[in-house]
This record gives C-alpha cells, structure tokens and sequence, in this order.
C-alpha cells in the first residue's frame, strides 16, 4: 500500500505558488526524507496531508485516505511530531502522555514510552521547566502513542543534543522494521542519510528529485570516487574499459577512478589490481547528500529525478 501519494498538488496564496503540481509517491514502509531549502513547500506539504490547509488543485491521500475528506480516519492511524510542538507547561510528561493515550483510545504503558525517548527521570516533572530537547523527548513519545502505521516527523531532531540524535534515528529505525512508514523533513543532512530509504528534494514548490540516495548519485553521475595507491603506475586501457567506469586519473602513485554508481567498485579495483601493481591502499569517496542537495537546488531547470 501507498502511505503518502499526492496528484498535482498545487497550493497558491494569493500570486505566490507555495506548492507547484507535486506528484508524490511515498512507499508503506519505508523512512522518506523530505527536503527543501526553506521556502521549498515541505511545511505546505505538510500541513495539506494533515488538513491543516486546503489545496488550491490537485489530490493528496495518506494510508489510502483523501486527505481533506476523510480526516478523522487518517489522524487514528498517524503520528504527528510538528516543528516548535506546544506544550502545556503546568502539565507532567506523564499527563501529557496519558492524555494522548486516551485520546487514541490506546493501551500503551506511559512508562515505557517515556523510557523509549530517555525520559524515564521526568515522569513527574512539569513540562514547563523542560530544555528545547526534552520538550522534544516528549513530543516524541506522545507522537508514538497507539503504535502509529504512519509518523510525519518535521525537524525532529531540532534542541537534542548527539545523544538524543542517536536515540531518535535507533526509534525511526525500529519503526520502520515493525511496519510503519516514516515521512520527515530536515535541515541536517546528515542525519536523512543515515536513516533514509529514499528522499525528495522540493526547491520553489517543485519536486526536483525523487529516489534512494544512491539513485541520486547515479543520475547526476556523482557515484563513487575510488583512489588506490599503488607501487607503480598501471597502465589505464584496461581500467577505462570497464563499464561504468567515468574517469580514471593519476596522482603520483595514486590511481583516482569514478565510477557513475556504487556496483562499479569492485569491478574498478578488480581491473588495477589485474594489471599485476601492488595495491597498498584503497580509498572511497562518495558524494553526500548535502552535494547532491547543493545540486538539485542550486539548478532550476533540472527535471524530477525518479526511482
């Protein structure tokens, strides 16, 4: 089943087009990283799958649901961690989560999603003497609440420290694993390619870019960089004629080989090694997703990328 799926979603507010025919396809099951420079559409976005705002045109469903029309069945099967959550300051994180438990008509233990988030010592605690990132600890655990098929996370990693990071990737993971999908948006690059499936790029209300990161790195011919150090310089016929191989160069005694995609490795260091040089050491390097966030961006006239 498709969790997220949007059909030439158009959002205008007056003269200025804030979401630009977006066709979006997110898969059950996977974690999708949602990006944009600011100004991008992801909050529109956002806030259209969650009726927050009307389409001007166009479609957009969750977990199979028309988005405007059967809202009520959507918000029982989703999780929902905002950017800057509110919360109630004279409330305890126990009371917070207790609320959202019977809201959803849910059995789940308090303590034990408390404890989940790293929470376990402020059960009892009032959440207006929270940090940034505990109010965020405990957005997160009301988001979780009922076992969720979907979670739309925007910025959830905004006031948490490394450890807290780290915790929030290792819930996203688990959630992925027993079933749900995970759609969130981000600023930290880093951090969508460490957990992500696959991303979207959105820039000025289009989406730009749709596919694993891999996939990005093949279609802008940003693959891998090999570099070996060798004993002797090898002759480079036999590396050039290896398919899938873009470029080899030497640098001192050093042989550079780019590979359009990840697979070509191998058959790149195969092909040095087999012209009889001592291979002393290997080095791979690979665009990341904040280069090919910079290329999808900066560009205005790219086409969408598509798995």
């Amino acid at each position: 089943m498709v969790a997220i799926e949007t059909t030439d979603l158009t959002k205008r507010y007056g003269d200025v087009v804030a979401v630009d025919g977006l066709d979006l396809t997110v898969e059950s099951g996977e974690i999708f990283g949602f990006l944009g420079p600011n100004g991008a559409g992801k909050s529109t976005t956002i806030n259209i799958l969650l009726d927050y705002a009307h389409a001007t045109s166009g479609q957009a469903s969750v977990l199979g649901y028309d988005s405007r029309t059967e809202t009520r069945e959507i918000r029982k099967r989703i999780g929902i961690l905002p950017d800057g959550a509110s919360l109630y300051d004279r409330l305890t994180a126990r009371e917070h989560v207790e609320f959202a438990v019977a809201s959803k008509e849910a059995d789940d233990s308090v303590e034990d999603l408390l404890e989940r988030v790293g929470l376990a010592d402020a059960t009892d605690r009032k959440a207006g003497g929270f940090s940034k990132g505990m109010a965020q600890r405990l957005s997160l655990a009301i988001a979780l609440v009922g076992s969720p098929d979907l979670l739309i996370f925007d910025e959830p990693s905004s006031g948490l420290d490394p450890h807290g990071v780290s915790r929030m990737r290792e819930i996203i993971r688990r959630e992925r694993d027993r079933g749900a999908t995970v759609f969130f948006s981000s600023h930290i690059l880093s951090q969508v390619e460490a957990v992500c499936d696959r991303v979207g790029i959105m820039n000025d209300g289009e989406l730009v870019a749709q596919d694993s990161i891999d996939g990005l790195r093949e279609s802008l011919g940003s693959g891998s960089r090999v570099t070996l150090t060798v004993d002797s310089v090898p002759s480079l016929d036999s590396i050039r004629s290896v398919p899938g191989v873009t470029g080899v160069r030497v640098d001192g005694n050093r042989v550079v080989v780019s590979c359009e995609a990840d697979d070509v490795k191998s058959d790149a260091i195969a092909a040095v090694q087999s012209t009889g040089v001592a291979v002393e050491n290997v080095e791979i390097d690979e665009a990341s997703l904040e280069e090919l966030f910079e290329s999808y961006t900066d560009s205005d006239d790219r086409e969408v990328v598509e798995a």
